[in-house]
């Protein structure tokens, strides 16, 4: 015989099992908050852009598609330079931080803005401060060394990074990470939910009699207990 499962029988057990809703999710977004606000490390951003331009040896003559098409490629290749040792060791040389070539080849990223000429340098540090001096040391050095390294000097900084009055990290975010704590709690809850009333084969009522037999309930025996009281009145 074919189980089904009505609406009704979902909203029941969501019913039995509403405490369960409400505290697992409530749990979770108390636990995700305390990792949020006390454990994870508060990480600052800023970046500064390089604008990628040929040097134009005729200044009467516009750039053609093609010195702008070479350029954009030449993006491309730059931002495998930009994070290489050859760029990244004077950096660390010039800045005097204390991060090694991988360590700064993991807070730095670099991407072409809207498939443009433009070169963004973004950093992400636990110091505002620090994440300023990385991101500007960069394009500097950059900016220096390109010339030797591609016989071609068509690096311009178009502009610096620098620190905001009030800098407010961009990770963690504590309220979004809230959110997807309490969604996923919920989710846990009605997972398990579902899996403690799977798991009961307790006969509670006289449909779950009909369910395991199979079979109509002819009549029910009434409490006791309600009987006594009412013939003592």
């Amino acid at each position: 015989m074919e189980e089904t499962i009505s609406l009704k029988d979902i909203f029941q057990t969501l019913k039995r099992h509403f405490k369960l809703l409400i505290l697992i999710p409530i749990v979770a977004m108390a636990i995700a908050a305390l990792v949020s606000f006390f454990l994870l490390t508060p990480m600052y951003q800023t970046s500064t852009q390089l604008l990628i331009n040929q040097t134009n040896q005729n200044p009467d003559q516009m750039y053609s598609q093609n010195d702008i098409r070479t350029n954009i490629e030449l993006i491309n290749t730059y931002n495998t330079i930009i994070k290489s040792p050859r760029i990244l060791e004077p950096v660390i040389a010039e800045s005097g931080v204390d991060l090694t070539v991988s360590n700064l080849q993991d807070i730095i990223s670099v991407e072409s803005a809207d498939q443009s000429q433009v070169l963004d340098i973004t950093v992400q540090d636990r110091s505002p401060e620090e994440a300023v001096l990385i991101a500007n040391t960069v394009a500097q050095v950059f900016e220096n060394e390109i010339p030797s390294i591609m016989n071609v000097d068509n690096v311009n900084i178009l502009s610096v990074a620098s620190v905001g009055e009030n800098p407010s990290p961009v990770s963690p975010n504590p309220i979004l990470n809230m959110l997807i704590a309490a969604v996923v709690g919920l989710m846990i809850a009605v997972g398990l939910a579902f899996l403690l009333e799977y798991l009961d084969t307790t006969i509670k009522t006289e449909k779950d009699i009909e369910d395991a037999l199979g079979m109509p309930v002819l009549g029910a025996v009434s409490n006791m207990d309600s009987l006594t009281n009412e013939s003592n009145k």
